[in-house]
């Protein structure tokens, strides 16, 4: 019996931070994990598809396949409470098989067995009673095209049909998908029994007891069978791994003789059989050099088939798109697996460290990590942790989950250390958790997640739901049907491309208030960092400052929306200093400041203001040039005159502002639908521009 998915090598880690086996992890939003939870409502809404799809069978019904005559019978007799099953086929020479014989469960009778010699022979009942139903199939070949039809089919029984609620307990219709067979060998083998197993699992899915897809007999054989074939196949598994490992590595080395910046390393065991490997791309490296400041580490996926545990080092670009830098297999989580994971990346960084690294949540990490690095800042990236908290804490909290949640979640972005403790506390004590050991976890992980205490590390906006989003989908890309190692290494080798990076230097960059400030800032900044400064100089507007003793500045909001922020200006040497430590954090100033500068009448930000990893020289993809962006500002200024004139033309009348609202939108259409244009195409728009 398979019993993991066979399209795909990888799945989500699923043993708690906290090391105990019994703790099991439900990420939300992940589609192995949510496939599991939904599976109640998925055969709720398979049986309804049944009852609209099992019309009742003729004779003359034609099928493209016996499959599907099969699946159409297995249907209609679902709905009529019973099942059915193969009995005989007919092969010719010419043909093959040419005849399908499907039956009611309770076809035929059984014939008597010779009793084995033993004291009490078990003498189990047949449920077989000679019922007649029956659908016949034949083969014919119409015009070359094979089809199967209908020739006889008889729908009398002799027995008695069973409700909804009996049916699906036949064997027929008793299966455990994927997910539920991953959940239960997980409890399996965390020590459950089979009946606390069944319990777990009808609480996790909120049914009543007995009303899952299956019995506890099917858990209980399914549990023996895994158990069987693991242990057969075991020595099978350990030389497949083996001989794919070494595979890969071969794949390393002719990948080095093909690309001398390729670099990789490895470590092998006792018996001189490959353990741990780790590899990156010409590319990767020189990408590390502009943007090695702040490292993703994801190590939140491992191998079902060979239990590697992959590790993958992202970067974020001056475009705000995911980079990748490196991968890692290691045989197991330890401390010392993680340190050497950790040490090799610096070694083919060139020796490199990062100032910050985001991982998930791991004590062997987190002592690699300290061990390997002990001058970076260390973030556990709160997504991570977000994702955990309804498998920890939804059952002991119950209704009370989704108050917690929301709590916990203000209390993650409070910006003061001393307020993050008060808080913590009141919520521990008002949700009775006390003595709940992943509160215990969080708390002595306090240093590594909340904003209180990370605030001024620079993490280059590596912490935005936009980023997580986009690594997530890099992931998927790159895990998605992969079926062994060779297959997956070459993926990331595509995914390492930096060519397929996506090009915005051609993005026209709209200036909303014609600031000195905003128009330098745009020559200078990729698209993706100039409108996450520009944001903050709109908001900046918003802001009265008030001038101290010092010369330094308070600046609050105008509806006081928010707390007074401190703001140092040092005059001499253009130097300023916000207390929300905005800059320190993403590299890109905060309104407060902006707006200190602006009172200063700075015309041009100071140089060191506007990092170089933000920059359009920066870039990983060739930018266009200046001629490029001049272009497309003549381009903008032509469209906005034209605009403005047709809307004061349009709102003479409200027939002109139907028609020009009609045209405009089939306009936009036919724009929309055309290819995209180059730079070719972008400066002859301009040069028309020009003439005109």
């Amino acid at each position: 019996m398979a019993t993991k998915p066979s399209t795909n090598i990888w799945i989500r880690r699923q043993q708690c931070p906290c090391g105990d086996w019994k703790c099991y992890i439900k990420y939300e939003g992940d589609d192995q994990t949510s496939a599991s939870s939904q599976q109640v409502k998925t055969e709720a809404l398979s049986s309804t598809s049944f009852q609209e799809a099992a019309f009742t069978p003729y004779v003359g019904q034609i099928f493209k396949s016996d499959d599907e005559a099969f699946e159409y019978y297995s249907n209609f007799a679902r709905k009529n409470g019973f099942s059915i099953r193969k009995a005989r086929s007919t092969e010719s020479q010419n043909l093959g098989i040419y005849r399908r014989d499907f039956v009611c469960y309770r076809s035929g009778f059984n014939q008597p067995r010779k009793k084995a010699n033993v004291e009490h022979p078990r003498d189990r009942k047949s449920v077989r009673c000679g019922c007649d139903a029956k659908l016949y199939l034949t083969k014919e070949i119409v015009d070359g095209v094979t089809q199967w039809y209908i020739s006889q089919f008889s729908n009398v029984h002799n027995h008695e049909l069973l409700e909804d609620d009996q049916v699906r307990l036949l064997p027929a219709y008793r299966k455990i998908q994927e997910a539920d067979q991953e959940r239960i060998l997980l409890l399996s083998k965390a020590g459950f029994p089979v009946n606390r197993i069944v319990k777990v699992l009808e609480l996790e899915k909120g049914v009543q007891p007995g009303q899952l897809p299956f019995i506890e007999k099917d858990v209980r054989n399914f549990v023996r069978t895994c158990k069987k074939t693991v242990q057969e196949n075991d020595a099978l598994l350990t030389e497949k791994r083996e001989n794919d490992l070494l595979e890969l590595l071969e794949a390393c080395k002719a990948m080095a003789e093909r690309d001398v910046d390729f670099v990789y390393d490895y470590t092998t065991d006792e018996n001189d059989k490959v353990e741990n490997i780790a590899w990156s791309y010409g590319d990767s490296v020189r990408a590390y050099t502009l943007f090695g400041d702040v490292v993703t580490f994801d190590s939140t996926y491992r191998s079902i088939t060979y239990g590697l545990l992959l590790g993958v080092w992202f970067g974020m670009d001056n475009h705000g798109n995911a980079i990748l830098l490196g991968c890692v297999l290691l045989q197991d989580e330890t401390s010392h697996s993680f340190a050497w994971a950790l040490q090799t990346f610096v070694h083919l960084m060139r020796g490199r460290r990062p100032q910050t690294i985001l991982t998930d949540i791991d004590s062997g990490l987190r002592d690699g990590i300290a061990r390997e690095l002990p001058n970076t800042k260390h973030v556990i990236c709160i997504w991570h942790i977000l994702s955990k908290l309804s498998s920890w804490f939804s059952l002991p909290l119950g209704s009370q989950f989704e108050e917690f949640k929301a709590e916990f979640n203000i209390l993650c972005h409070l910006e003061n250390v001393e307020d993050f403790e008060h808080q913590w506390n009141l919520l521990v004590a008002r949700f009775g958790l006390a003595s709940d050991k992943h509160i215990a976890l969080l708390f002595s992980y306090r240093a590594s997640w909340p904003f209180s205490y990370i605030r001024g590390y620079f993490l280059a906006r590596a912490m935005t739901a936009e980023f997580s989003q986009s690594l997530d989908t890099f992931l998927k890309r790159i895990l998605s049907g992969q079926t062994c190692l060779q297959i997956f290494f070459e993926q990331v080798g595509t995914a390492a491309n930096f060519g397929n990076l996506t090009r915005e230097g051609m993005q026209y960059m709209h200036i909303k208030t014609c600031m000195p400030i905003e128009e330098h800032a745009r020559s200078i900044l990729t698209p993706y960092a100039f409108r996450v400064l520009q944001h903050e100089i709109v908001l900046s507007l918003q802001y009265a400052t008030t001038e101290m003793d010092n010369g330094s500045y308070l600046v609050r909001h105008y509806k006081k929306m928010d707390g007074e922020y401190l703001v140092i200006w040092i005059p001499e040497d253009e130097q300023i200093h916000c207390s929300c430590k905005e800059f320190e954090h993403s590299g890109i100033l905060c309104r407060h400041s902006l707006r200190v500068f602006v009172v200063k009448n700075c015309f041009q930000l100071p140089e060191k203001y506007l990092l170089l990893r933000w920059r359009l020289e920066s870039s990983l993809v060739p930018m266009e040039d200046q001629h490029a962006l001049g272009s497309s500002d003549q381009c903008a200024e032509a469209f906005h005159s034209l605009a403005a004139s047709l809307l004061t033309e349009s709102l003479i009348s409200r027939e002109r502002f139907s028609y020009v609202h009609r045209e405009l939108t089939g306009l936009l259409d036919h724009v929309r639908s055309m290819s995209l244009s180059d730079e070719y195409a972008v400066n002859m728009a301009a040069n028309s521009v020009s003439e005109s």
